[in-house]
Formats: C-alpha cells, sequence, structure tokens
C-alpha cells in the first residue's frame, strides 16, 4: 500500500513542483491567471466524487476499485505531456481529480479496518509519509528528466508528465494483485486469521458497527457534528500540503537557486518531514494521545510561516529552514488529523462515509493554496503565507473544539447519559456506529 501511494502524490502535484519551472506555461503560452486555474480544476471532481468513491469500494474489492482508479489518472498524467494547449491542459486535469477522487481516504478507510485504533496512527503515517518523500523522489527524478529537454522533440516538462504517468499505469497492473481486500474476505489470511481481525477490531469499536447504509444511518452520518469539524481541522491541513507540494520548489527558486538545484534542495526537506512524522506517529500510539501533537505540529508549521513573512534581509539559509519547518509541521498535523477522525467513527459506512466528507471537503485548502500564491508578490508571497498561518490556527482552533467535545461526551457515557439507546429496537441498535452507548472516545 505504502508503494502505491507514491503516485497519487507526484501525479497531481508535478505540474507545479516540476512542470511550471521547467517552462510548462511558455509551451503553453499559458498567461495571466490560467496557471492558477489549472491547479484549480482538478479539485471540482476530487471533491465531488470522494463520498460515492467510499460508498464504492464497501460493495466492490478494494484491489479492484483502487488499482481502476490508478489506472484512469495515470492515463491522464500521460496525456498531460502531450496535450498541445492549456484548454487541453485543463480536460486532463479535471480527468485527473475524477480518477484521483477517493484515493487517500480509501486507504485509510481499509487500512483502518485491520488495526485497533491506538496501533493505528504509526502505520497510517508510514503509509502517508511515503507520499511525502515522494516530494522527495519527484524533485530527483524531474532533475534527472530535465535532462531529457529535445528529446523527440520534447521539452523536459512533458517527459515528466509521460515517464510518471506511464510508471503509474504500469503501477496500477500490479496494484490489482498487491491491494489487499477487506478482512474478511482477504484471500492472504487463513479462515482462522480472517475471524481474529474481524474480532480484534469489533472488540476495538466496542461493538459499535454500521453495516447497513440506510435512512437512519445516513442521517447519523451526515448530521454528525464531529466529521463537519473534522473538515474545518482537514481545511488548513490541506492547503498546507498543497501549497507546499505547489510551490515549494519555486519558493527555492526564487531564494536565487537556478531550477535544477531548487529541485535537488527540496528532496532533504521531504525526507526530515518523513522522519518526525513518523517518530510523532510512533509517540502518538505509545502515549494513546493526539490532540497534544496535532497542536505541536501547528506551532512548528506557524514558526515557519512568521519566518516567511519577515524574510525581507533574512539570510537565504534561515529562510529555507523556513521552508523545513513549514513541512515538518504541517506533515505532523496531517496525518494526525485524519486518523484521530477516524478513530473516533465507528462501523463500516460511518468510517468510509466519515473519511471521505473530511478528505473531500477539506481539500478545498487545496483550493485556496492554488490562489493565495500570487506571482506578483514572490518571492515575498504575503497573501499565500499570511492565509496559510490563519488557517493553521483555524485548524488549531477546531482540533480544541473536537478534542472538549469528545471529552464531554465521554463523561456523558461514563454517567449514562446514552444509555436509553439501549432501549432502540435491536436492528437499529447494532448499526447506531459510534452512537452505541458503549462506545468511547479517543484523544
Amino acid at each position: 500500500m505504502s508503494v502505491l501511494t507514491l503516485p497519487s502524490l507526484y501525479d497531481p502535484a508535478n505540474i507545479s513542483s516540476q512542470a511550471r519551472i521547467q517552462g510548462l506555461e511558455a509551451d503553453l503560452n499559458m498567461n495571466g491567471q490560467q496557471y492558477n486555474v489549472a491547479l484549480q480544476v482538478f479539485f471540482i471532481l476530487y471533491i465531488l466524487l470522494e463520498v460515492p468513491s467510499n460508498i464504492f469500494i464497501r460493495k466492490l474489492a478494494p484491489s479492484t476499485w483502487l488499482s481502476g482508479i490508478m489506472l484512469g489518472w495515470g492515463i491522464m498524467t500521460v496525456c498531460m505531456g502531450v496535450t498541445q494547449s492549456f484548454a487541453g491542459l485543463v480536460v486532463c486535469r479535471i480527468g485527473l481529480g475524477l480518477f484521483e477522487a477517493g484515493f487517500l481516504p480509501g486507504c485509510l478507510y481499509l487500512i483502518s479496518m485491520y488495526y485497533q485504533r491506538h496501533e493505528l496512527q504509526r502505520r497510517f503515517s508510514l503509509f502517508y509519509c511515503t507520499a511525502i518523500l515522494s516530494g522527495s523522489f519527484s524533485g530527483l527524478f524531474a532533475y534527472l528528466l530535465a535532462n531529457m529537454a529535445g528529446v523527440g522533440g520534447y521539452n523536459g516538462w512533458r517527459w515528466i508528465f509521460i515517464i510518471e504517468g506511464l510508471g503509474t499505469v504500469v503501477l496500477a497492473v500490479v496494484a490489482k494483485f498487491l491491494i489487499p481486500d477487506w478482512p474478511e474476505t482477504a484471500k492472504f489470511l487463513t479462515p482462522e486469521e480472517r475471524a481474529l481481525a474481524v474480532r480484534r477490531i469489533h472488540e476495538d469499536m466496542a461493538g459499535a458497527a454500521m453495516d447497513d447504509f440506510n435512512t437512519k444511518s445516513r442521517r447519523r452520518i451526515f448530521l454528525d457534528w464531529k466529521i463537519w469539524i473534522n473538515v474545518i481541522i482537514y481545511l488548513g491541513c490541506a492547503n498546507n500540503g498543497y501549497g507546499g507540494t505547489f510551490f515549494t520548489p519555486t519558493i527555492l527558486k526564487q531564494l536565487g537557486w537556478t531550477s535544477i538545484k531548487a529541485q535537488v534542495y527540496s528532496v532533504p526537506v521531504y525526507a526530515v518531514s518523513a522522519v518526525v512524522a513518523v517518530a510523532a506517529a510512533f509517540l502518538s500510539d505509545r502515549l494513546r494521545h493526539r490532540y497534544v501533537f496535532c497542536i505541536i505540529g501547528i506551532c512548528i508549521n506557524s514558526a515557519g510561516y512568521i519566518i516567511l513573512l519577515a524574510q525581507k534581509g533574512l539570510p537565504v539559509v534561515v529562510r529555507y529552514i523556513a521552508v523545513y519547518l513549514v513541512t515538518v509541521g504541517g506533515y505532523i498535523t496531517q496525518p494526525l488529523t485524519l486518523v484521530w477522525m477516524n478513530n473516533n467513527l465507528g462501523g463500516h459506512y460511518k468510517r468510509g462515509v466519515g473519511a471521505a466528507i473530511q478528505v473531500g471537503l477539506g481539500n478545498l485548502g487545496g483550493v485556496v493554496a492554488s490562489n493565495i500564491y500570487i506571482t506578483d508578490q514572490a518571492p515575498a508571497f504575503p497573501v499565500g503565507f499570511g492565509t496559510s498561518l490563519a488557517l493553521q490556527w483555524l485548524t488549531a482552533l477546531a482540533c480544541t473544539v473536537f478534542f472538549i467535545g469528545i471529552r464531554l461526551e465521554n463523561r456523558k457515557r461514563e454517567k449514562g447519559l446514552r444509555d436509553y439507546r439501549y432501549n432502540l429496537p435491536k436492528a437499529e441498535l447494532d448499526n447506531l456506529g459510534d452512537d452505541h452507548p458503549r462506545f468511547r472516545f479517543v484523544y
């Protein structure tokens, strides 16, 4: 699963972190805000189709669904490499959003059905940090592919799309045989192991289940305040993540480095971020706590943005350190917030749809990121850095509301204030998800 997530980041992101500084805009005669438009259109179907995707993955084999959408976005990436116009680029970006929708929440949904709640963070962060490292690999790969400029009459940025897209297509075919299915049907497990996997999750959830997607369960999902506060939490995380992916090499180039040097110097930024994020995840699982680690990540990230906002007259090395702080802090917080909400949702459909809502609507932060780094403001980017800093503290506020809310709810359940739900009809009681009175939230 970790290997398969590599193209999920570098395929949609290479338009910004590599292709832009290798001449994409000049070759397609783009001007004004057309580059920002090309970034934004990706999110149209990406946001709208997250929830349907995680409903379908429950009904189909995850190995079939996830490998199928990988194949689709690999083809779209190749098409981006051969397009001859801005209009063609926009169509390909919309198609990329169509196929990429559902991959991240689908993977989180699948992984969470194999591990208990305080076993999940370190596993998911290991998985997620492969995506972080893909930022490192994509920068290095772009450095190598830039030397192909002129081969076949194509500029270097076209070869970036073509070769990475073809790699994704090949990986998608292999993925069909690598991606596990649900624990209940996983072929790599014996019948006894499948039963044990299901039982462990059932015990960790205190019997909370939601296996019937009916009118009442849909109401419990879509009216759950926890999901909507986590959309706000993820908004700031997504803005930071996409902003860094879109603009880190460009920002490094603005420090006076060549395009190639900017690519190379972006590699250790992502590598260090991965190491720190995994270490934080292990500590979070070990201490059985999420909230404080989220706030620590936000504080580190904020320090970086403050330096970048005050960068005038600062040495290049200080501004480079600020890029580290922004990226490290962001990648501590982002996977933590995804797992934290998942830990507090009970049942198949509640987890699947909840993750899709969080990631789908939270990715509006990516739309914000694609508009706030205004070319005319480079390299200071006061709007970009200032907006991103503000959204980080919106995330901190929402995390605090979530933390207080679930602690209060646990106290109510300890006092028996939710025991009236035991009187519900058995079919409804067995489909309450985390609304079941035995379920306890983690923070």
